[in-house]
């Protein structure tokens, strides 16, 4: 019995040796607000992964109403729990809807970024828009962020996260914020494509 035991750990050893970690730091949208949390994207994604024979294991540490503020206290935590290859940050929607200003939107994500990498993990960040009845320049100003993060930081960010999908009243609830099941495929697709990359 005991050899018997042993040989079962010893096989099982390379697989928990390969297995690794992806922890998707977000709000509502990778929450799965509004819908059953398995046909959230971020349950898709980790059928992808199952289906493309990876090892990795997603972790969401998605809290709805969350703000960058929010990941930021939260990150270290996260990353010394998890110790994470990858991070996915999906967070910012929540600061823009409140009017914070773009410069403290971007001291966050830089800084939760920062932390990860310095924890050995890679970062994807899922940017966000703001409705454009917050206006041009506010709007701009916000999703300009991203663009400035890859520059000085060398962090990728997968465009909208919502592109082709906000605007389409068919793919959101009705509070016209949240992307409802249907769209849920669409957004796995696109953060897929973005994720693969740092995976090999």
């Amino acid at each position: 019995m005991i050899r018997f035991l042993f040989a079962l750990i010893v096989s099982l050893m390379p697989i928990t040796a390969m297995a690794k970690s992806i922890v998707v730091l977000g709000d509502s949208i990778s929450a799965g607000y509004g819908i059953e949390v398995k046909q959230g994207w971020v349950a898709l994604l980790q059928e992808k992964l199952a289906q493309a024979n990876s090892h990795y294991v997603i972790i969401n540490a998605s809290i709805s109403g969350d703000t960058t503020a929010g990941g930021l206290a939260r990150i270290d935590k996260l990353l010394d729990t998890h110790k994470p290859d990858v991070v996915l940050v999906e967070l910012g929607a929540n600061d823009g809807l409140r009017g914070l200003l773009p410069r403290l939107v971007k001291d966050n994500l830089a800084e939760i970024t920062r932390r990860a990498q310095k924890a050995g993990a890679k970062v994807l960040l899922l940017s966000m828009r703001i409705p454009p009845n917050y206006g041009k320049r506010y709007t701009e100003m916000f999703y300009d962020v991203y663009p400035q993060l890859l520059k000085e930081l060398g962090v990728p960010y997968m465009p909208f996260i919502l592109e082709d999908v906000a605007l389409v009243k068919e793919l959101m609830q009705p509070d016209g914020l949240h992307p409802n099941a249907k769209a849920q495929p669409m957004i796995a697709d696109k953060v897929w494509v973005n994720l693969q990359p740092l995976l090999k």
